[in-house]
């Protein structure tokens, strides 16, 4: 049987007193937010909340969801407080809409919070009223902790974090890049480019590796490192960022022959790149994306990417919610939806050298 993780552990470990660490746990006031952050991370490191019960609140509620009778209930959506992650994206929102239209359907309503601050979020916090949280996209570690503290069962969609024990949903991003790469590769296509900050997220992490695998499958060299910064600063400006890179490339002769890129709007970007420097999309290069978001129907030409199933990512989250408050003890899944290559203009064989 593992051995208990105590609050005096966790004190020793940190050099700081079972009082901080207690207080810190607890929520209450009287420890600075630098140090209720370490005290937490400490303690998720350590194994403290993989214990059953330990240090968490609990809501007043019974095991099972609620019956929309019964009253009304809330589920909190969690979205980062970022200017792209938005109800108004094309992809986040439309996940949001899923969540929505499911929660609707069970009888029950939702909160959005966009804030990443521990602080704000008790401030909002109405345990009584509140089911249970689904993140949307990439949360702080500080405010997953938080939630896992007050003993919210919790989903996560496109996001995971190490630390804290959830339920995610990811679309099979290894396996959908993988198919896309290996059938440029079976098209004719040697020199392949993968564009997109595996650091940004675990889905770009995913994608690259799918793509890699191919790559290494058909002895083919992976060439320059992961390129093209996904910073929030510049995410509108995906040309500008690429455009340099892309004129050394054209510069030098070695322009690869496909660019597989993280996102669509980081296609998108790479296109109008690549226009600018004059060459042809899909005579010179070839490009594809990933997400299949609105614009990437229309661009010219239109973008080869992978469809992501965004509203059914949204309601497979609420019944995966719905599944953990009923059987709280069962281990955490992670699941996985499948994609769909959508074939369109951007890319074509090449039989080139």
């Amino acid at each position: 049987m593992t051995k208990k993780v105590t609050m005096q552990q966790i004190a020793d470990h940190l050099g700081v007193s079972k009082f901080v660490v207690s207080k810190a746990l607890s929520g209450k006031g009287g420890v600075s937010t630098g140090a209720k952050e370490r005290v937490l991370e400490a303690a998720a490191q350590l194994g403290y909340f993989t214990q059953p019960s330990a240090g968490r609140l609990r809501a007043k509620r019974d095991d099972k969801a609620p019956k929309p009778q019964s009253g009304r209930h809330s589920v909190l959506v969690l979205m980062p407080n970022v200017r792209y992650q938005t109800m108004d994206s094309t992809y986040w929102g439309k996940i949001v809409d899923g969540i929505s239209a499911c929660l609707s359907e069970y009888g029950y309503s939702m909160v959005i919070v966009a804030e990443q601050n521990v602080e704000t979020l008790q401030n909002v916090l109405n345990l009584d009223g509140i089911l249970g949280m689904i993140g949307v996209g990439v949360i702080s570690s500080a405010v997953l902790l938080e939630i896992h503290r007050l003993g919210l069962p919790m989903v996560l969609v496109d996001h995971e974090d190490s630390l804290i024990p959830a339920d995610t949903l990811f679309l099979n991003n290894f396996d959908s890049m993988n198919r896309l790469a290996r059938h440029l590769i079976a098209i004719g296509h040697r020199n392949l480019q993968f564009v997109g900050d595996i650091g940004f997220s675990r889905s770009f992490l995913d994608r690259f590796a799918g793509f890699r695998a191919a790559m290494e499958e058909a002895g083919l060299a992976l060439g320059d490192e992961p390129y093209g910064s996904h910073s929030l600063e510049g995410v509108d400006h995906y040309s500008e960022q690429l455009l340099p890179w892309l004129e050394k490339k054209q510069a030098e002769g070695a322009l690869p022959t496909a660019l597989v890129c993280a996102n669509d709007s980081i296609a998108l970007g790479a296109m109008e790149a690549l226009t600018k420097l004059g060459v042809s999309v899909p005579d010179e290069m070839s490009v594809t994306g990933f997400d299949n978001i609105d614009d990437s129907a229309w661009s010219n030409p239109p973008l080869t990417t992978v469809h992501v199933p965004k509203e059914t990512l949204g309601r497979r989250a609420v019944r995966q919610l719905m599944d953990r408050i009923q059987t709280s003890a069962e281990p955490q899944e992670k699941v996985l939806l499948a994609g769909e290559i959508v074939y369109r203009g951007s890319i074509r064989e090449w039989t080139r050298g």
